[in-house]
């Protein structure tokens, strides 16, 4: 069962990470996130991002280590992680590996849905929705064997490989779905029940 969580945004949880590495500032953060590529798992803007650091701070996950002042930009507060954000740190993402959580994507809603619309429509749709699927999945791939090409071990790309099979899978599951929303006996049926509420 999940624990429950004195800061839950999974941004702190990298936020965490980072300060494992070494103390930091808000702006380093956010730079050394996109630089990695992480901005693509964790949605954030720099205001998020300043939030988030400030409810680690009083949760007691991070702390103040210094201000820099400096007459060319603004003052900036390098933050540390404390003994208790380590353990966070480890026990949170200890569970995150170990546990599957029900999501709720809003695919799943469409899905449950779907049966409201006539089949063709919603064959084209889902035929848009291949496209689409294929053209992340290569932009994927692309990202992948560049970053390999360059160097990057496989484990700083695990969520871009994770984020492959996801988009693989659905594009198979859609292909199948687009073909039994063409079958004549799914059309039939839909036209009995919803034909006339049209």
């Amino acid at each position: 069962m999940a624990k429950t969580r004195k800061v839950t945004n999974p941004l702190a949880l990298a936020v965490l990470a980072w300060l494992l590495v070494e103390p930091m500032h808000p702006y380093e953060l956010g730079r050394r996130l996109k630089e990695s590529g992480k901005d693509s798992a964790i949605k954030y803007n720099r205001g998020s991002l300043y939030m988030v650091v400030e409810q680690l701070r009083k949760a007691g996950f991070v702390t103040e280590q210094e201000t820099l002042r400096d007459t060319r930009r603004p003052e900036r507060t390098v933050y540390a992680l404390t003994g208790e954000g380590r353990e966070e740190l480890y026990d949170w993402l200890r569970e995150l590996v170990a546990q599957p959580r029900r999501e709720y994507p809003q695919f799943g809603v469409a899905l449950s849905l779907l049966s409201v619309l006539e089949p063709a429509d919603a064959a084209e749709l889902l035929d848009r929705r291949l496209t689409t699927l294929g053209e992340e999945a290569d932009e994927t791939r692309a990202t992948v064997r560049a970053a390999t090409e360059g160097g990057v071990a496989w484990v700083f790309l695990i969520e871009e490989e994770y984020r492959l099979a996801l988009l693989e899978a659905e594009h198979r599951f859609v292909t199948g779905l687009i073909e039994s929303l063409r079958q004549p006996d799914y059309i039939r049926t839909w036209h009995e029940v919803f034909g006339n509420r049209q």
